[in-house]
Formats: C-alpha cells, sequence, structure tokens
C-alpha cells in the first residue's frame, strides 16, 4: 500500500419499523421521522416504503469514529420509532412479510419507479448497507468497480441476513440478494475501460427506460458523483454495530487496494458476467456456512476460505490503520455463527417462533454498542479480544 492519506468512508444503514407486540412491520415512517430529524437533522431520511427508515452518518476517518455516529442515529431512529410504539430492526428482509403491494412513500421519484417497473415495485421492500470510500475523481471511481467484482459473491455472502420470506425461511442466507436480481439495473456492475464507457451504458440505460436517472442505478459498486466516493451496496443491513463497522473498513480497504492497482495502469480483472451471476446465486443461497466459488478455479470452496483469501488481500491495507486484527475477529464470530442469516435462523428454532427472530434482530440493533467480546480504542486503532478468522491455507501449486 501506498503512504497516501487514508479515504474517509461513511455508511448509510436502512431499518424497518416493527410493532412490539407482534413483530410486524408498520406503516410509520412519515411519523417516526421528524422526531428523528430534530434530533440529528439530514442524518436520517426515509425510504422507498413506509415500512422504513435510513441512517446515514457522515464522511469518517477511523472505526471508531464511524461506530460513534453510527450509535448515535441509530439511538435518534430508535427514540423517535419508541415514541410511535415501534422498533428499528436491522435486516434485509422483513421476517414476517409485508403487504402486497407495499405502502410507497410520497415522492415523484418513487412514483416514477413504481409507473416504470409496475409489478416489480410492488414488492421492493429490502434493506441495505451502503458504503461510501472516498476515491481520488471519477475515473478511478468508475475502475475500482472492475477490481471488486470478483469479491462482491464474497460480500453477499458474509453480510448475508435475509434468510425469511413472507414468514417462511427462503433457503436462502440472503433472499435480498436473489430478489434484487430481477431488476434490469441491479446486481454487479459490468466491467467498465474508463468513465466514457460508463457514461455511454448509462445514457443508453437511461434512453431504453430501464434506469430513470443515474440515482437510480442500482448495481452494487457504483461512483456517487455528489459525494466524490465509489459506493458499495451490495451487503445486507445487519443488526449488529460491530458488523456494520467491519464491512465498512473492510470495504475501504478493499478499494484502497483497487485504487492502487488502477494507479499503475491496472484496469481490473475481466470476469465473465454468467459466472459472476452464479456466483452471486452460491453466495446468497449458502452465506457462511457453505460454499462459494473460487474466482480462480472456478470450483465451490468453504465461503470462509473466500473470507480469509479476501482478509489476507486487503491485510496491508487494515494492519497500517491497525483495524486487521479486528476486522478479523469480527468475522471470525460470524463465521461461527452462521452470519447474521444463522442468527435469526437459531432465534427461530428455540420456540420456532418468528416473533423470536424479530426480537432478537430488534436487540441486536439498538444495543448500545460495546461490541460484547470487543473493544475499541479511542482514534483509529482498533483492537481485538477475540479470535480471528483461521489463517487461509496457501494455495496448491502443481
Amino acid at each position: 500500500m501506498t503512504s497516501e492519506p487514508v479515504p474517509t468512508l461513511g455508511v448509510e444503514e436502512e431499518f424497518f419499523l416493527v410493532d412490539p407486540d407482534d413483530g410486524a412491520v408498520r406503516e410509520a415512517a412519515s411519523r417516526v421521522l421528524p422526531a428523528a430529524v430534530a434530533a440529528v437533522g439530514g442524518l436520517v431520511s426515509g425510504e422507498f416504503s413506509e415500512y422504513q427508515v435510513e441512517g446515514k452518518t457522515p464522511p469518517c476517518s477511523d472505526g471508531a469514529g464511524l461506530l460513534a455516529r453510527i450509535a448515535r442515529v441509530r439511538a435518534a431512529l430508535s427514540a423517535a420509532a419508541g415514541a410511535e410504539g415501534l422498533r428499528i430492526v436491522a435486516s434485509g428482509t422483513p421476517v414476517l412479510g409485508v403487504a402486497d403491494p407495499v405502502p410507497v412513500r410520497a415522492d415523484p421519484r418513487y412514483d416514477a419507479g413504481v409507473r416504470a417497473y409496475r409489478g416489480l415495485q410492488e414488492s421492493f421492500v429490502f434493506s441495505a448497507l451502503q458504503t461510501h470510500v472516498a476515491v481520488p475523481g471519477r475515473e478511478a471511481a468508475v475502475l475500482v468497480g472492475n477490481h471488486l467484482r470478483p469479491w462482491l459473491p464474497t460480500l453477499v455472502a458474509i453480510a448475508a441476513n435475509s434468510p425469511f420470506r413472507a414468514g417462511r425461511d427462503s433457503g436462502y442466507a440472503s433472499w435480498r440478494a436473489v430478489a434484487l436480481a430481477q431488476w434490469p439495473i441491479a446486481g454487479p456492475p459490468p466491467f467498465f475501460r474508463d468513465a466514457a464507457d460508463h457514461d455511454r451504458l448509462v445514457a443508453r440505460l437511461l434512453d431504453s427506460g430501464a434506469a430513470l436517472d443515474e440515482h437510480n442505478l442500482f448495481w452494487d459498486v457504483r461512483p456517487c458523483d455528489r459525494l466524490g466516493t465509489v459506493e458499495i451496496r451490495v451487503m445486507d443491513a445487519n443488526a449488529g454495530p460491530a458488523e456494520t463497522v467491519a464491512f465498512a473498513l473492510l470495504a475501504r480497504a478493499l478499494v484502497m487496494d483497487a485504487v492502487e492497482r488502477v494507479g499503475r495502469g491496472d484496469p481490473g480483472p475481466i470476469i465473465e458476467d454468467a459466472w459472476l451471476r452464479a456466483a452471486y446465486w452460491r453466495g446468497a443461497r449458502d452465506g457462511w456456512t457453505g460454499q462459494g466459488i473460487d474466482q480462480r478455479s472456478g470450483r465451490p470452496v468453504p465461503a470462509a476460505r473466500m473470507a480469509g483469501r479476501l482478509l489476507e488481500l486487503v491485510r496491508p491495507g487494515l494492519e497500517a490503520r491497525g483495524e486487521w486484527r479486528w476486522v478479523a475477529a469480527v468475522l471470525g464470530r460470524l463465521a461461527r455463527e452462521g452470519g447474521g442469516a444463522g442468527r435469526q435462523r437459531a432465534a427461530f428454532a428455540r420456540d420456532r417462533r418468528l416473533r423470536d427472530v424479530v426480537d432478537d434482530l430488534a436487540a441486536r440493533t439498538t444495543t448500545a454498542p460495546g461490541f460484547a467480546t470487543y473493544s475499541s480504542v479511542p482514534g483509529a486503532v482498533l483492537t481485538r479480544t477475540a479470535r480471528p478468522l483461521p489463517e487461509p491455507p496457501a494455495p496448491r501449486t502443481t
């Protein structure tokens, strides 16, 4: 890694509003938001459906600062929801399902989406974690996506937190990732030769009506010109603040590695779209507990091994900030628990009640972030007090 300044990062988290009595989502965003806005201003906003609210952080330089801001925003949303007799829940899908069509928030952009995508929008109620990382210019913001594409299925798997749909287990760790694949402008971004190549395709998508505007492109990596960032949107919303911070630090390290490669003139690997879709599907189905697809051999390998390889790739950048061992510890705990999807299924398995799943998610979402088995040191340094992932095995030689 170079000695260039470490880029700032920030996150956006989407939450469901649920009734504490039955665990069902409620149409209440318009009632909840005024109190939250009064507390933290523009760091909260509405989402597509009235079932959801969104929290955002300003740009942060380190994990400790990011954690503090996440805690403040979640607390504001939780208090505002509580005043309406509700709780906030971070999960990729609403556990008990929703009405069809979903109640859409009053917004001209959302109305245009309903007209364009019709039946697809009637069940559009998913919650994501979106991470913004500052990048040195728009060309880099576009080309970074080429380097992230091979790792997006692994990010799907490690952040999978949406096994339930319509009140039953979908059989997938991330139903959100599978469902979003129906949209013509969602999923992994294409490979781009340069920013002009990106702009040509976007113009054609706008002309076709498949995209309504550039903000409407739901690719899992996309440049954000307004903020001067690249946005990574592939991961489910996760309940624990520790996971959110770890995923964001991991995303930043991936972007830093990609920016360095772009600076050396490396445009990134060309990955076949069909292979990438297959790897997405496998990551969404299996999550932590099954198999990912090795981008080198194309063969299934344990998802935890793919996570280990990802950690090793970005280890120099994480170690330079004192973050590697802490991020590895958080991921190690997720591997042992089966990730967010494993936690949801474990909560259900105790008494086979979906209400217990919602209660567990709500508690994790709003618990003060003491990191449980983890500790944070003021400033940029994060230390671990739990075991990291096992070291990935050395690749075979032939």
